[in-house]
Formats: C-alpha cells, structure tokens, sequence
C-alpha cells in the first residue's frame, strides 16, 4: 500500500514552514543589509584616500586643510571633486538638488527636505556639517564636504546614496576629517574633532550624534551586528 500525505498534514507542515519563515528572514534580510553598509564604508574609505593619493601625486603635496575666506569659496570641495568619478556635481546648500541645507525655519520644515538622521533616529535637523558641497559617483554613492572659516575640513559619504534608506549618521552616513598633516582620519580616531561617546551612541540626542561612529565601524568587528533599531 502506497502511503501519501493528507492534507491537512501538507498544511501543517507549511504552516510549520511559513512560521520558521517569518522567524528567521527578518534577521537574515537585517543581517544582509548591514553587511552590505560595512563593506560600502570599507570602499568608500579606500576610495576617499585613493583621491587624496591622486591629488598628491598630480600637485607634488598633501591637500592640507583650508578654510573658506567666505561662502562662495568652498575651496575643499573645488580642490578634491576632480580626484573622484562623479556622476553629478549637485553643488553647495545654497544650490544642491541633491541633500538641501536645513535650518530650522518654518519654511524649510514645509519643504520636507529632512533626508538624515542621528545615530539614535532622530531627525536630523542641521546639516551644517554636511553642506559645503555635494556630489554623487558614478556607484551611486554620495560625498558631502564641509569647508568651514576654521580650516575644518570633513569629507562625508552616504554609501548607498541618499535615496536608500537607513539614512542615518553612523550606519550608511560616515565621516571623515583632513587632519594637519594631509591624513585622512576616520572620525572618532584620536585626534579629530569628534570623539566623545555622546557623538556615537544608540541614546544620546546630540544633534551631531553618529559623526564619530566612523572610527567604530571600521575598527569594532560587531559593530554592525548592533546598529540601533
């Protein structure tokens, strides 16, 4: 006598399935993603110190850092652009169609121009870091410089480009900072700008929360195991 499975035992069975499904995928479909922003920060790394090589070795110096004498002079941003492949040159807060500059004016929360957060999920609400010139490359990936009076010169990317989500500071957003000696240094490394722990924490409300993640994606093997929710 030939045996087969009834019915109800193919349900059950599925359902078993389904359950086991919907258990394990999210974690998976989590696990997948992350690994995805880890190895997009490591490329993007290398590919920010390849520029800076390029720019050494077609100007005989380090790019050291400069200040911008006013608003229109966005010297860092005019002097490392060319060193990279872009696909589009979105220009600075004042003409970006890329990642606009937000302040905290009625009309700017209107236009819903909120594209980032915090490390922690909070909006966040100033990209002054962030502001002073904007291009995408040609992997769709996105830089974001700042080009400050005081000779700050930060050079941020969002790895999967800013139309992907998680599009927060610390998990797809990283920065970096020219230092004095024409290094490139993962923010939160000894010696930048941002080191307190209030600056990469999953509970601080620091409005620059997640800069100084950068240092701790890099170099923390569970780092991106334990991104907050």
């Amino acid at each position: 006598m030939k045996h087969a499975f009834t019915l109800a035992e193919v349900l059950i069975t599925l359902g078993i399935i389904g359950i086991v499904a919907a258990l394990t995928l999210p974690a998976l479909i989590s696990s997948n993603r992350n690994k995805q922003l880890e190895t997009g920060l490591k490329r993007s790394y290398s590919l920010i110190q390849q520029a800076f090589d390029m720019y050494q070795a077609e100007n005989g110096e380090r790019l050291l850092p400069v200040a911008a004498v006013d608003a229109s002079t966005k010297t860092f941003y005019k002097k490392i652009m060319p060193y990279f492949k872009i696909l589009k040159d979105c220009g600075n807060n004042e003409t970006s169609d890329c990642v606009p500059y937000i302040n905290n004016t009625a009309m700017d929360d209107e236009r819903n121009f909120n594209k980032y957060k915090t490390f922690s999920g909070q909006i966040l609400k100033k990209l002054d870091l962030l502001d002073d010139g904007q291009f995408i490359l040609t992997d769709g990936s996105i830089i974001l410089v700042e080009d400050n009076i005081f000779g700050n010169n930060y050079i941020s990317i969002d790895v999967n480009g800013y139309n992907k989500n998680p599009n927060r500071w610390g998990q797809d957003l990283f920065t970096f900072q020219l230092m004095k000696d024409g290094k490139i240094l993962p923010m939160g490394a000894e010696g930048t700008n941002f080191t307190d722990d209030k600056y990469c924490s999953a509970t601080s409300s620091e409005q620059y929360n997640g800069i100084a993640c950068t240092y701790k994606a890099l170099t923390d093997k569970d780092y991106f195991n334990n991104l907050p929710k």
